[in-house]
Protein backbone atom coordinates (compact mmCIF):
# COMPACT_ATOMS: atom_id res chain seq x y z
CA UNK A 1 0.00 0.00 0.00
CA UNK A 2 3.12 2.61 0.31
CA UNK A 3 3.79 2.21 -3.38
CA UNK A 4 0.20 3.70 -3.97
CA UNK A 5 0.21 5.96 -1.22
CA UNK A 6 3.80 7.31 -2.62
CA UNK A 7 2.13 7.29 -6.41
CA UNK A 8 -0.78 9.21 -5.21
CA UNK A 9 1.56 11.73 -2.91
CA UNK A 10 3.76 11.95 -6.33
CA UNK A 11 1.03 12.42 -9.12
CA UNK A 12 -0.26 15.39 -6.45
CA UNK A 13 3.06 16.92 -7.05
CA UNK A 14 3.82 16.97 -10.03
CA UNK A 15 2.06 19.23 -13.18
CA UNK A 16 -1.36 17.23 -15.04
CA UNK A 17 0.08 18.41 -18.66
CA UNK A 18 3.76 19.98 -19.59
CA UNK A 19 4.30 20.92 -23.50
CA UNK A 20 8.28 21.81 -24.41
CA UNK A 21 7.71 24.07 -27.11
CA UNK A 22 5.16 26.23 -26.53
CA UNK A 23 6.36 25.86 -23.12
CA UNK A 24 2.87 25.83 -21.59
CA UNK A 25 2.51 23.77 -18.25
CA UNK A 26 -0.60 23.24 -16.62
CA UNK A 27 -0.95 22.30 -12.66
CA UNK A 28 -2.87 20.07 -10.86
CA UNK A 29 -5.99 21.59 -10.34
CA UNK A 30 -7.24 22.69 -6.48
CA UNK A 31 -9.61 20.57 -6.18
CA UNK A 32 -7.54 17.37 -6.92
CA UNK A 33 -4.61 18.28 -4.41
CA UNK A 34 -7.61 19.17 -2.10
CA UNK A 35 -9.18 15.14 -2.61
CA UNK A 36 -5.60 13.88 -2.53
CA UNK A 37 -4.53 15.29 0.29
CA UNK A 38 -7.81 14.39 2.44
CA UNK A 39 -7.37 10.61 1.01
CA UNK A 40 -4.12 10.07 2.43
CA UNK A 41 -4.43 11.67 5.90
CA UNK A 42 -7.74 9.66 6.01
CA UNK A 43 -5.45 6.37 5.52
CA UNK A 44 -2.78 7.74 7.82
CA UNK A 45 -5.70 8.22 10.71
CA UNK A 46 -7.23 4.94 10.11
CA UNK A 47 -3.78 3.48 10.50
CA UNK A 48 -3.35 5.07 13.72
CA UNK A 49 -5.95 4.70 15.07
CA UNK A 50 -6.28 2.36 18.34
CA UNK A 51 -9.35 1.86 17.75
CA UNK A 52 -11.14 0.59 14.52
CA UNK A 53 -14.73 -0.57 13.67
CA UNK A 54 -17.68 -0.75 15.93
CA UNK A 55 -17.45 -0.24 19.89
CA UNK A 56 -20.62 -2.29 21.79
CA UNK A 57 -21.31 -1.01 25.32
CA UNK A 58 -23.72 -2.43 27.39
CA UNK A 59 -25.54 0.14 29.12
CA UNK A 60 -27.20 -0.05 32.71
CA UNK A 61 -29.28 2.90 34.36
CA UNK A 62 -28.70 3.74 37.38
CA UNK A 63 -30.61 2.59 40.08
CA UNK A 64 -31.43 -0.80 38.39
CA UNK A 65 -30.25 -4.31 40.08
CA UNK A 66 -28.98 -6.07 37.66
Amino acid sequence: MADLDQTIEDTAKNPKAVAVDGTRVDAQSVDDLIKADQHLAGKDAVRNSARRGLRFNKLVPPGSSS
